[in-house]
Parts: C-alpha cells; structure tokens; sequence
C-alpha cells in the first residue's frame, strides 16, 4: 500500500480498486488493521457483490491516531458494505494491546460477522511473534465454498 506510515484512505482505496480490476462473486478480500478498514470502503464504492471479506483486528474508528482520521471523517455506509458483500468473517485476539475485542461485535452486529475470538494473539503481527494465522485460510476456504 502507499505510504505505509501515513495510511489516507483516497490513496489506499484507489490503489486497491487497481489491484483488484473487476470485482466479482469469486473475489475475496483479507485484511489486517488498516487494511480491514480499507476493504470496507472499497466495498462501499463499488456496484457488484463480492464473495466474502476476512476482517482481522478490523476496527471501526481512528483507535486515537490521528494518521487513522482520514478513514473516519465520514460515517460508516454499513448497509451499503453488506450488500457488496456476500459473507464476513471478523477475527480478533482477545490480547490486542491496540484494537479492542468490541470492535470484533461491531463487525458482528452490523455486518453479520461470524465473529473468531483468538487467545493469545496479541495484534496477529510479528511483534507478537505470531506468523500464522489458520482461522484466516479456514476462514476463506468455508467462504468460497
């Protein structure tokens, strides 16, 4: 993604829109923190429906970073998300010093996420000393199918 450092959501969301060309039903999207906010708002701008999105240690406001505002300076179009996609997994550790575990029943309720609490996996990064993450490819594979 551009400027990892100082994530903005025009940038990050056009650059997916390349990545991606013509979306379809047998497209799937994993993301990761400012990743899974990304995909949301790709997925209100488009007019097809997509097959499923992956959210992990999704969140749904800044978290207090003022490098994340960008993303929330608008409410989020959750009916418009839902019916761009088909299905939603949300994965959250229930250590995760930076993305709180609500955030996980946000994504539940309004997106009808099926909600996957970890143990233990702080914010599925390398300074957790997490490098896998099974749930996500049991994720995907239960969406494609």
């Amino acid at each position: 993604m551009p400027n990892t450092k100082h994530p903005r959501m025009g940038p990050w969301v056009k650059y997916l829109q390349k990545l991606v060309g013509k979306p379809d039903k047998n497209c799937y999207f994993i993301g990761h923190s400012v990743g899974c906010i990304t995909i949301l708002r790709y997925l209100e701008s488009i007019d097809v429906k997509v097959g499923g999105t992956i959210l992990v240690a999704g969140y749904t406001s800044n978290l207090g970073y003022y490098d994340l505002e960008d993303f929330f300076l608008r409410p989020i179009e959750w009916n418009s998300i839902k019916s761009h996609c088909r299905k939603f997994v949300a994965i959250n550790s229930d250590n995760d010093p930076y993305v709180s575990l609500h955030y996980g029943y946000i994504f539940k309720e309004k997106l009808k996420a099926k909600l996957i609490v970890e143990h233990g996996k702080y914010h599925f990064s390398t300074k957790g000393n997490i490098t896998r993450l099974p749930s996500a490819l049991k994720s995907v594979l239960s969406l494609a199918t």
